[in-house]
């Protein structure tokens, strides 16, 4: 099956922000459940996850969730140190990777230092050796999840509007120059495609219009075009969804 931002196989929605990242917890719980082995999740950035990373490394699920399980990876990045403040990498693991028991080798932050382009060219290789192939089968997906937002452009991971790479079909990594203060690196289209669920995460009223054209199909916003080999999953809080009643069949199997 295939999935798209404008045809998600559910909606989740929670009260506020707090209670969306429990409610998100709860079903990345049934995602681990679903398969055995190593549980692959690529992370976002920004202000979205984070009390989703902070819930996730507070203490409350070190029970419920085998941490050892976990290899972890990352959807974009900003290139800046990974102690910056405003890295990608930096952040899950202040609020919540540093709290937990995932193996440090299983912990896979993009490399920064250096030209961006051998970044994204080494982040690739890393990829595709876990992979275990240089091409990409639909049947075989990377990742068990995707984690991604929606920014107030409509650009999701480092998929800017009106970038070269939303054209990319070839590469897995790219590097991007979105006009703004730092270089950074994406996953390309087909490698977040790559998964079992892609799952979208917004909140709060002001993102309740792009939202809302996204999930319409707005061609210039990058997020609209995403889509998942699996399924794909919208989290909104109520004031980000508006007033539609949330569904809640979240155990589904691919």
């Amino acid at each position: 099956m295939v999935s798209s931002a404008t045809d998600p196989s559910d909606t989740l929605i929670a009260d506020d922000p707090e209670a969306l990242a429990g409610l998100y917890v709860e079903w990345l719980i049934t995602r681990l459940a679903l398969h055995d082995g190593r549980f692959r999740i690529a992370l976002c950035g920004g202000t979205t996850p984070q009390p989703l990373y902070r819930l996730l490394g507070s203490g409350r699920w070190k029970a419920r969730i085998n941490w050892s399980r976990f290899e972890v990876f990352w959807g974009d990045e900003r290139c800046v140190p990974h102690d910056a403040a405003d890295s990608n990498y930096g952040e899950a693991h202040r609020l919540w990777l540093s709290q937990v028991p995932i193996p440090p080798a299983q912990i896979h932050p993009m490399p920064t230092q250096g030209a961006p382009e051998a970044c994204a060219q080494s982040y690739e290789a890393l990829l595709q050796k876990h992979y275990g192939s240089l091409q990409l089968n639909p049947h075989n997906p990377l990742f068990d999840v995707v984690l991604l937002g929606v920014g107030d452009n409509g650009h999701t991971a480092s998929l800017m509007p009106g970038s070269a790479v939303l054209h990319e079909r070839a590469r897995w990594v790219a590097a991007v120059r979105p006009g703004m203060p730092q270089l950074r690196l994406t996953l390309t289209y087909p490698v977040l495609a790559s998964a079992r669920a892609v799952s979208f995460v917004a909140t709060g009223a002001s993102k309740q219009r792009i939202v809302q054209k996204v999930r319409e199909g707005d061609p210039g916003l990058p997020a609209a075009a995403v889509r998942s080999e699996g399924e794909l999953f919208w989290f909104l809080d109520r004031p980000c969804a508006g007033n539609p009643q949330p569904k809640r069949n979240n155990g589904r199997k691919n």
